[in-house]
């Protein structure tokens, strides 16, 4: 059977950058096993499928996979899940206002809003459907550095450790204490499981405050081989969660910082995340995830 599908570059405003994703939206019939097999076959970091939603009021159901597994909430799925019905479904309102549109995810219902300046690439913003939690312990320095194939003294900066934390997904937040040590991490997979294999997907994600942009805020990497993503450009579900890690170590004073996190540029994927907080009495309230998108192609695969 024919189905239509779409890929974008997400977290970008720039085509063949950012973050690609395949979103196949004629699912009648399909099964885990044949999402799985689609999402194996379009071999990108996630592939989304748009499903009727549970609750009529609500936009569409999503289903989100990696070449090897169902995941229950990512950013960029999300992202551009939403820009891409916003494109399709109602070009015209975009471009005047931005809309809402809500999905059904496993972590819950995401509420998004999506809007296309004129000139710009649309862009989408969502509220996170899960306040980021600590997840479990992080491994030794020593641990962690032989797996991403550093020196110990290259783990931490100012009051950053490695810890972890979830927002649906959980990883383990590596810092980084310099822009060149970030540059040369590589996974060692022989050592990877005594820093990771404690943890349920074994994701870390690296950051270190030196930036290749102006206005970026954190430059990040994320390795996770147990979900057959060697590297990938752009990680919001890490972003979303990394919001708790910034509230231990970073202390944000009340009201509405933003913070601008750069990934993907090692691998020639620059991408841009945005991250806001909402911060009351020292407490986070509620935080969002943001970035633009640009629709690369359409078609149909017979699946």
């Amino acid at each position: 059977m024919k189905r239509r599908f779409a890929t974008l570059d997400v977290f970008t405003e720039e085509p063949l950058t950012g973050n690609p994703l395949a979103v196949v939206r004629d699912c009648a019939g399909l099964d885990t096993q044949r999402m799985q097999a689609i999402a194996r076959e379009f071999n990108l970091s996630e592939t989304v499928f748009l499903l009727p939603p549970v609750d009529p009021i609500n936009t569409a159901k999503l289903r989100i996979f990696t070449p090897t597994r169902e995941l229950p909430f990512a950013g960029h799925p999300t992202i551009g899940a939403a820009i891409l019905i916003g494109l399709t479904d109602a070009p015209g309102m975009i471009a005047a206002q931005d809309i809402l549109i809500v999905l059904e995810e496993e972590v819950g219902v995401i509420s998004c809003t999506v809007g296309r300046s004129r000139g710009r690439a649309p862009r989408a913003r969502f509220t996170l459907p899960r306040l980021p939690k600590p997840a479990g312990i992080a491994g030794t320095a020593l641990a962690i550095a032989e797996a991403l194939g550093l020196a110990e003294d290259d783990i931490g900066f100012d009051n950053h450790a490695p810890c972890v934390y979830s927002a649906g997904n959980p990883f383990c937040f590596v810092p980084i204490a310099s822009h060149a040590a970030i540059a040369r991490a590589a996974p060692d997979l022989a050592a990877w499981p005594a820093a990771f294999g404690h943890m349920e997907r074994g994701a870390a994600y690296l950051y270190t405050r030196g930036c290749e942009r102006p206005g970026s805020h954190f430059h990040a990497r994320m390795f996770a081989p147990g979900l057959g993503i060697s590297e990938d450009p752009a990680t919001g579900s890490a972003v979303a969660a990394f919001a708790g890690v910034l509230m231990d170590a970073e202390k944000p004073a009340d009201g509405a910082p933003v913070f601008v996190v750069e990934q993907g540029f090692e691998m020639g994927r620059p991408s841009i995340i945005t991250l806001g907080l909402d911060i009351v009495q020292g407490r986070l309230m509620e935080a969002t995830i943001g970035g633009h998108a640009v629709l690369l192609q359409e078609g149909t695969i017979d699946a």
